[in-house]
C-alpha cells in the first residue's frame, strides 16, 4: 500500500495525463518498474479497415510505459519506442497493456509492454526511457 505522505509517482503523472484519460484509458496497477493500463476500443478508434487504428494501441502501450518508467520518481520521458502489431483488434474489445522494466542504467531504461485482449497478445511495444532529473530542456 502506498504511503499517503508519499504518493505513487506513476499515479500522480497519470492523473495529470489529460490525453490518456480523455480516451478512456485507466491505470489499474502500478509498482516499481511496472504498470498496467486498459482501454476499450470505441467507434472513433476504428480505421478504414474496420479494425482498431494502430495509433491507439501505441498510445495505450505508451501510457503503460510512461507510468512504469515514472514509478521510480524522477521525471522520465520516452527517448525511443517501437511497436509490433501481432493481431487485429475490433470495435468494443477491451485491451490491457502491461509494462515491465527490463533494465535501468544511469538515467536510461528499457521497458517492454505487452498489449493483450482476453490474455491473447495483440501487440508488443519496447520503450527506451531517459530521466530528466527535472531538467526540462
Amino acid at each position: 500500500m502506498q504511503d499517503p505522505g508519499n504518493p505513487d509517482p506513476a499515479r500522480v503523472m497519470f492523473d495529470a495525463d489529460d490525453a490518456s484519460r480523455a480516451l478512456g484509458i485507466e491505470l489499474t496497477d502500478t509498482g516499481p518498474g511496472y504498470a498496467r493500463t486498459r482501454m476499450r476500443i470505441t467507434e472513433s478508434m476504428v480505421n478504414g479497415h474496420d479494425i482498431a487504428h494502430g495509433g491507439y494501441l501505441f498510445l495505450l502501450a505508451d501510457t503503460a510505459f510512461a507510468c512504469a518508467c515514472n514509478s521510480h520518481g524522477p521525471t522520465t520521458v520516452a527517448a525511443r519506442a517501437d511497436i509490433t502489431f501481432v493481431r487485429p483488434v475490433a470495435l468494443g474489445e477491451e485491451l490491457v497493456a502491461t509494462a515491465r522494466e527490463r533494465t535501468r542504467f544511469g538515467r536510461s531504461g528499457i521497458y517492454d509492454v505487452t498489449v493483450a485482449r482476453d490474455g491473447q497478445t495483440v501487440a508488443e511495444f519496447r520503450g527506451h526511457s531517459r530521466s530528466l532529473n527535472d531538467e526540462r530542456t
